[in-house]
């Protein structure tokens, strides 16, 4: 299966709205706001998402961003995204873009790969762990309300 790895220009952002939302179950982001939520990450060189190809397709994406931390010298790069085609999985796609991220990582002289994964998200998580990573926490979130929304 021949795949092609590239950064994502404007023609893909359609493919990689119906990946997210049909292989992530998001429905947060819209045709509405994706292209300008892109638009803001690819000004900033921090931010990076890859789209893997087949015949043209959009068949998997990764979306990564360079973060600093206490704990790391010069940071680390984060994957706040990441998803294959379903009838796509398990043919190496997903191999590929980590590899692919892996390697933009050592080119800016990182060392460390950190993802969050729902608890939902089994396949996914020995997936990961096949490929190295390790589980060492929890990821908690809150919404942030203005005090006149609180209840």
């Amino acid at each position: 299966m021949d795949i092609v790895i590239r950064e994502i220009c404007e023609n893909d952002y359609a493919e990689v709205l119906l990946l997210w939302n049909n292989e992530l179950g998001s429905h947060t982001v819209n045709a509405a706001n994706i292209s300008g939520r892109f638009e803001r990450m690819n000004k900033d060189e921090n931010y990076k998402t890859y789209v893997a190809l087949f015949e043209s397709k959009v068949v998997g994406c990764i979306t990564v961003v360079q973060t600093m931390a206490l704990e790391y010298e010069i940071g680390y790069l984060k994957i706040n995204g990441f998803a294959v085609k379903e009838s796509f999985q398990n043919k190496g796609i997903g191999t590929k873009l980590l590899k692919y991220v892996e390697n933009f990582a050592l080119e800016r002289g990182l060392t460390y790969l950190i993802l969050n994964s729902g608890f939902q998200r089994t396949q996914s998580h020995d997936f990961y762990e096949s490929k190295g990573f390790d589980k060492l926490s929890y990821c908690f979130t809150k919404k942030v309300l203005a005090p006149d929304n609180l209840m």
